[in-house]
């Protein structure tokens, strides 16, 4: 029990700010983009007509995410958008996987990554938006059906921002607190492993997926 709530940090001092940092999620996210170089380069290194496994494996995934980019966004901006959105899954996927691994710390478990990346997401979605409709035609909708309901349309964008990434905090978090309750009071037993297995896997595969297709979702919705 003692877990819940510690947060380790680095805390340094800049021109008289102090800035605190979480330790824990800067490495977890350092760990998991380089385990995304890796892969990477397994992947892309010696490319055959007959695949090997990992050159299997990023083809299968890529062509899928790359179909639902087109069939959301269209031919043109799914083909411009689908690395994104791919790197995007990848990431979030073991970021929620990594903590199936004893002392591993899930980095969407902190709310700054998940805003951070909501945050991209609104303003790649509004930028698209304003480059293909023109800066005119992008405010004057905030202003429709009613001249007046101009301030709920805005909340309204905002707030998809607060939806998707607490959304994420929230199930990668309550399935950590979930855990560590477990594990206390059955003695890491036979169900805390059972539990890390459908929090890490089950549900941390869900939520990405969700977190990924409400992103291309939101970007659908801005060029449409």
């Amino acid at each position: 029990m003692e877990g819940i709530g510690k947060v380790s940090q680095w805390v340094f001092h800049l021109g008289g700010m102090r800035i605190e940092l979480n330790s824990a999620t800067l490495l977890m996210t350092w760990l998991i983009m380089g385990l995304i170089l890796v892969f990477t380069v397994l992947a892309t290194r010696r490319r055959e007509m007959v695949p090997g496994p990992w050159q299997h494996l990023s083809e299968l995934l890529v062509g899928w995410i790359k179909d639902l980019c087109v069939d959301a966004l269209g031919e043109q901006w799914g083909k411009r958008y689908y690395p994104l959105i791919c790197a995007l899954f990848i990431f979030l996927l073991l970021c929620n996987w990594i903590g199936i691994i004893p002392y591993m710390d899930e980095p969407t478990k902190d709310l700054n990554t998940t805003l951070g990346l909501g945050i991209m997401g609104f303003f790649i979605a509004h930028g698209t938006a304003i480059w293909v409709k023109g800066p005119k035609t992008y405010i004057t909708e905030y202003f429709k059906p009613i001249f007046f309901l101009m301030p709920l349309n805005v909340v309204g964008e905002l707030a998809k921002v607060v939806s998707i990434s607490f959304r994420l905090f929230g199930n990668i978090m309550g399935g950590s607190i979930i855990i560590i309750v477990v594990s206390y009071l059955a003695y890491g037993l036979i169900l805390p492993p059972f539990l890390y297995a459908f929090f890490g896997l089950f549900v941390g595969t869900i939520q990405a997926f969700v977190f990924t297709v409400l992103t291309l979702v939101y970007i659908a919705v801005q060029i449409r």
